[in-house]
């Protein structure tokens, strides 16, 4: 019988079996002694039949976890993923990003398609504290912010921050509600913060696509001639460049085929978590594995 009331051990493991640790270790020796450990301590493996897999366990997992009160980081960035990323897109026109480092704020979700949209994350298990700072730092990068939030934290979130953001909730039915639209506004974005964000190459690739002359100088000055040049172009040049260019150098779509063969559970995880192609096939092979015969691993 699956269980249906969670303690905070348990409740804690269930959520640590979607960690990126779990993943990668699976991906790397196809088997993962945390994976067997935390199925233990979780107190599910026991209550299912031995003829369930690896990938059963992670589904009943997830189920369990998207329920009102137990829900953290991951059910909400799996609801954007396949709400948004795999619904209202696809990974062959848009792109997503994940832990994408904004000066020192890091935003949950960011999805690049015809313009760039960020989704900061506010669960049942979040503080508030942080929200108006990292407002401000995505909204440097990003044309349209959204916080998609716990239906508690909704009437704190309307009054704290600005209009232009759109506010998002996550109902009792695992349903993303839409409170505020946002704005999309490209013009407000900041060439300097953009520039900061991401990689030397891609900024490159941005300017050359403007026409710009790039200097000739030694690589330890490189970083610094780019952004002279980066810092005088218009917002709006800045930012569709962005979207233009990461939409290319971070795209997902050669997961497409390791996505369509793993649970539902587990698809985020494999479109947030770097792995090699050779890893895949290891990842695959461990979720058909027997679930008994995982529980050795450890």
């Amino acid at each position: 019988m699956i269980m249906t009331n969670l303690v905070s051990e348990q409740l804690a493991a269930l959520s640590h079996l979607f960690s990126s640790g779990v993943v990668r270790e699976m991906a790397r020796k196809g088997r993962s002694s945390i994976f067997a450990r935390l199925a233990n301590e979780s107190g599910l493996q026991q209550s299912l039949p031995s003829s369930h897999l690896v990938r059963d366990l992670f589904d009943i997992a997830f189920s369990l976890l998207k329920r009102e009160g137990y829900r953290h980081e991951y059910i909400y960035k799996a609801a954007l993923t396949h709400n948004i990323l795999l619904g209202t897109h696809r990974l062959r026109t848009a792109s997503m990003l994940t832990e994408f480092r904004i000066g020192e704020c890091k935003a949950d979700v960011a999805i690049l398609n015809g313009t760039s949209t960020v989704y900061e994350i506010k669960s049942e298990r979040d503080s508030l504290s942080r929200l108006e700072r990292q407002v401000a730092a995505y909204s440097k990068v990003f044309a349209t912010v959204y916080v998609i939030a716990a239906e508690g934290h909704v009437p704190s979130i309307l009054k704290s921050v600005p209009p232009y953001v759109g506010v998002m909730r996550l109902n009792n039915r695992y349903q993303i509600q839409k409170v505020r639209e946002a704005l999309d506004q490209p013009e407000r974005t900041n060439p300097d913060a953009i520039f900061d964000s991401i990689r030397t190459q891609e900024a490159r690739a941005i300017l050359l696509a403007q026409g710009a002359k790039l200097p000739v100088v030694p690589n330890t000055e490189l970083n610094g001639a780019l952004r002279e040049l980066f810092v005088k172009l218009k917002p709006h040049e800045a930012h569709d460049g962005m979207v233009r260019v990461l939409k290319k150098t971070r795209t997902l779509l050669r997961l497409s085929d390791l996505v369509a063969q793993l649970p539902y559970s587990l698809q985020t995880a494999a479109l947030s978590v770097p792995l090699r192609k050779l890893d895949h096939v290891r990842l695959v092979s461990a979720v058909n594995t027997r679930l008994k015969d995982a529980m050795v691993w450890a």
